[in-house]
């Protein structure tokens, strides 16, 4: 731990020559700030849980800065705590859960446990763990990234397939299934970016494995269930089914104008989806697909953050109650956000509400919102570590050898090798 802490401006990446500070207007007694990125989103969903709040506790002042991106909040928040100085810093600050463990372990002290006061077994286990250091978790969980298989229902039928199909299937089957499709179609199964890992961090995290074992130490080349994925994504190119793309816009402009048949990715792609309401019922939602080994499930994430109360707050109290109160304890909370946002929570009494109970035309009349959040309790907790970014940089400049036929244990040394590079 000492070794982590003593490196964490490098860890962070923190070699900032100028940093864009958020403007917070002057906190008050009794006032709340809360940092946020994405005003339609989180920025939107925790202006609810403070109007919520407040109707009840009108003492309090809850105030929401969601004028930056997430980009700006890290830096500022890492430079600030780099330098032991916490003025200006908000009560509650979102951080994505991918990268908690950097600042957990790299700023130990500087976040509140609230372990100590919020019951953590009401959530999501994947994303409690997420934020657990030493015993203790740390964050209030938030909106879930899990995943499913987004298809075209259309193109499936064309080619013989019935949602039951897709149910509970392999990534092998689904190999062989975009096989059927493309030659009774002429489509593409799915788009792929080489320079992002996410799919393959879906796979792994299917099969409860991640980067990492659990000291810390790299687990790279005898990881079956990363080998596995890694093998299966070349399969996607050497069958040709693979329509590749570089950037947001090319993804899903692949999917959104027909062009492939399948999307799988997390919950928070489906107002992208139904933003074409040209396309309504002809999509449906399936699992997401397993690997082909021994303790993977049709269940997995991409994505997904949670809120942290700063230690230094000088409303500490009022804000642990504040998120206690409305995102730990209030159900009708998340049929709203849900209904208004797309946002799926991680609070697994929020499924059993009418939102949830909903079903939707656009996905053939599914009840996609239940199934997600059933998904969403099967997914395998992974500890993401300090160090996923470099090991998806490593594991993405292998990419380019690996779909052209590349031996896959070479692969596997060349990433252990980059990766033992970057975290020294």
């Amino acid at each position: 731990m000492n070794r982590i802490v003593s490196r964490r401006g490098r860890l962070l990446g923190l070699a900032l020559a100028s940093v864009s500070f958020l403007s917070v207007a002057a906190a008050s007694a009794g006032d709340v700030t809360v940092w946020a990125w994405d005003p339609n989103f989180n920025g939107a969903t925790m202006k609810e849980a403070a109007s919520r709040y407040t109707a009840d506790h009108p003492d309090v002042n809850i105030i929401v800065d969601d004028s930056a991106s997430q980009d700006d909040i890290r830096a500022k928040l890492q430079t600030q705590l780099l330098a032991g100085s916490t003025d200006g810093l908000p009560d509650i600050v979102l951080i994505q859960d991918d990268v908690a463990q950097k600042y957990l372990q790299s700023f130990p002290g500087a976040f509140e446990p609230l372990s100590d006061t919020i019951d953590m077994s009401v959530f999501a286990d994947y994303k409690v763990a997420a934020a657990t250091l030493d015993g203790k978790s740390y964050s209030l969980p938030f909106d879930s990234g899990v995943t499913g298989l987004f298809y075209r229902s259309d193109y499936l039928e064309e080619a013989g397939f019935s949602a039951k199909d897709l149910e509970n299937i392999t990534w092998d089957r689904l190999v062989e299934i975009g096989t059927e499709v493309k030659a009774a179609t002429g489509h593409q199964l799915l788009d792929l970016d080489l320079n992002d890992a996410g799919l393959l961090r879906m796979m792994m995290q299917s099969a409860g494995t991640w980067y990492f074992n659990e000291d810390g130490s790299l687990n790279i080349v005898d990881n079956a269930p990363l080998k596995k994925a890694l093998e299966t994504y070349a399969k996607f190119y050497q069958a040709d089914l693979v329509n590749p793309v570089s950037g947001w816009a090319e993804y899903t402009g692949s999917f959104t104008s027909g062009n492939t048949a399948v999307v799988p990715v997390g919950v928070w792609i489906t107002g992208t989806i139904k933003a074409n309401a040209d396309q309504s019922g002809l999509w449906g939602v399936a699992p997401i697909p397993r690997l082909d080994i021994e303790g993977s499930v049709n269940a997995s994430n991409q994505g997904g953050s949670s809120w942290y109360v700063l230690a230094s707050s000088d409303n500490k109290a009022e804000a642990i109650d504040f998120l206690k109160t409305i995102w730990a304890e209030d159900v009708d909370f998340y049929q709203q956000i849900l209904v208004d946002q797309g946002a799926v929570g991680s609070l697994l009494a929020a499924r059993e509400g009418e939102a949830y109970q909903a079903t939707d035309e656009f996905f053939g009349g599914a009840p996609v919102w239940q199934n997600f959040s059933t998904w969403l309790s099967q997914i395998p907790a992974v500890d993401y570590g300090i160090f996923t970014a470099e090991v998806d940089a490593a594991v993405q400049a292998q990419l380019p050898t690996i779909i052209e036929g590349g031996d896959i244990d070479a692969a596997l040394e060349a990433i252990n090798s980059q990766a033992q590079q970057q975290v020294q």
